[in-house]
Order: structure tokens, then sequence, then C-alpha cells
């Protein structure tokens, strides 16, 4: 038995234009929802996995390739990864349209290759750039391109798909 491709993804929200969530001009999408609750986070208001809207897939992909001018979607949040099967199934499309995909994560690189939830493989291999790690508020530099704290790290996961058969599921 498969699961069922989702449909859906639950957001806070939507910036259409930035140029501060990665490479290039941007479709920022704000997953709803997040197990971390970092303390100094920027967007508290996507914690509550209640929150947000359901808000379809094909919906923000029609936002994203509107706009000749953007370069990509960030996947930010909340937690994208608490919504892995969805995320990686906007992330996949968004690849095919030749989008980019920046995805944005409060785990590790080393904490999401050993998980087993679903989706979680399917979203990193559809991202070109992770963001990983927990904002850390005594570690904030607000001179870091595109990340919080010094912790942070920015993944080129096409040079590290070799990492991620080490790690056998």
């Amino acid at each position: 038995m498969t699961d069922a491709v989702p449909r859906t993804v639950r957001l806070a929200g939507v910036v259409d234009e930035s140029v501060v969530d990665g490479p290039g001009v941007r479709l920022v999408v704000f997953a709803q929802g997040c197990p971390h609750r970092c303390q100094g986070c920027h967007n508290p208001h996507t914690w509550d996995f209640n929150g947000g809207a359901d808000t379809s897939i094909e919906q923000i992909l029609l936002r994203a390739t509107a706009n000749p001018i953007l370069s990509g979607i960030t996947l930010s949040g909340g937690e994208p990864f608490a919504q892995a099967q969805g995320f990686a199934c906007l992330a996949r499309e968004a690849n095919r349209t030749g989008l980019s995909v920046v995805t944005y994560t409060g785990y590790t690189w080393e904490q999401l290759l050993r998980s087993y939830a679903p989706g979680v493989r399917d979203l990193l291999l559809a991202t070109d750039i992770l963001i990983d790690g927990p904002f850390v508020r005594a570690l904030a530099d607000p001179c870091l391109a595109y990340r919080g704290s010094r912790n942070q790290r920015m993944i080129d996961v096409h040079d590290h798909v070799g990492t991620m058969a080490a790690y056998s599921l």
C-alpha cells in the first residue's frame, strides 16, 4: 500500500518576492507548525500546528510560475519537514518548472538523514540548498548570508547525496 500524494500543505503565509531567503529573487512559503520553538525565533506565529490555512500545492506553483523574475522557491517555517511529504511534492514540482529550492529547517542534516519519517528523504532530494539547525540566539549574527545564527549551515544537497546513501533506511 502506498501513501497518497498530498495535494495541500498548511501554510502561515507566502511572500511573493524576497532577496534575503536564498539566492536570487524567491517565492517564500512559510510552513505552519514547528516543534523547535527556538528562543528568539523570527516567526513564532508559525509554531502552532493548528494555525494557518491549508493551501493547494497547485495554487502555490501557479503563483511561483506566474512571476518570471523568480529564480526559485524557499520553504521556511515553521518547520517544512513537519509536513515533509507535502513539501517534497511542492519541491519536486518546482524543480520540474526550473525553479531552485532552498529549504530551512531547525533539524540538522545528520538528524534528517537518520529520520524514518515519511517524505524526509524525498524533500532532501528535491532541495538544492538546505539551511540546517535551530536558531540559537547566543550565536546570532546579522552578517551571515541567509542564516540567523552561526551554528546554521548552508548545505548544497546535490554535493552530499553520497552522504545520504551512507545512511541506510
